[in-house]
């Protein structure tokens, strides 16, 4: 690598393969060059992110490969967005994936930056043996409480897959009335990748709605809250009254 100029050793770094990077870095470390040595750790940090990436990724699938070992054939994670904010509605989705799908970045939803989860968005159901979104408006969530308004988004969201799964993986809770088996996980939307898909399946869902109801209404500020109970929320609800969209049973206070 000596007789490469640096730019060349970089466009050589940004066509290699993941299997070739420990080979390089140690071509790169022992290069006299203050700024090849900077690219070769560069490179090994690139390379221990993919590791850490891989080794997240094979600990998100644990509960779906102890489905798949116990017999279950058919496994969907669940969960919702939007059962805290003052206005719009519930969002629940369900993914199922194939077996030991992986797909880099998949985590809680939360924990994506927006650009993030709208890419992945699109990968999920691509990449999703089927996938079902189930929504469920501030009327209803107002005559039948959030609770079970949570649970209608989710059974919406079961009727929409094109085949029944025999287990079912939620995020800390069971839907009743639903007879399939099902396993609530403590912080699943971090813990197994089909949970943690549904999570940004249904967030940039309702998201999308939010931004929608931002152009009917854009003196509220949907697009920056998204419904949330903020305090430029609670200013704009007290200058303009409510909306047709906001939820009565969560602002009784207010009314």
């Amino acid at each position: 690598m000596n007789n490469k100029s640096v730019k060349d050793i970089k466009n050589i770094i940004e066509s290699l393969d993941t299997t070739q990077y420990l080979e390089y870095i140690e071509l790169l470390k022992n290069d006299n060059r203050k700024s090849v040595k900077a690219l070769a750790l560069k490179l090994a940090k690139k390379l221990d992110n993919i590791r850490r990436e891989e080794e997240r990724l094979e600990k998100i699938n644990i509960y779906e490969n102890e489905g798949y070992n116990n017999g279950y054939l058919c496994i969907g994670g669940i969960d919702e967005a939007g059962r805290g904010p003052l206005a719009g509605p519930v969002v629940a989705a369900v993914v199922v994936f194939k077996r030991d799908t992986k797909i880099n970045g998949v985590n809680d939803s939360k924990k994506l930056s927006e650009a993030r989860r709208e890419e992945l968005f699109d990968i999920i159901k691509e990449e999703a043996v089927d996938y079902g979104i189930g929504i469920v408006n501030n009327e209803e969530i107002d005559e039948f409480n959030i609770l079970n308004a949570t649970y209608m988004a989710m059974k919406k969201a079961l009727n929409c897959l094109k085949d029944k799964p025999d287990y079912l993986l939620i995020d800390a809770t069971t839907i009743p009335g639903v007879d399939i088996e099902q396993n609530p996980i403590v912080k699943g939307d971090s813990k197994s990748i089909s949970i943690a898909a549904a999570s940004i399946l249904a967030k940039v869902t309702r998201d999308n709605i939010m931004y929608s109801y931002d152009e009917i209404y854009p003196e509220y500020g949907f697009k920056s809250h998204k419904g949330y109970g903020t305090k430029e929320h609670y200013e704009a609800i007290e200058r303009h009254g409510i909306t047709p969209i906001h939820r009565k049973s969560f602002l009784k206070n207010v009314l």
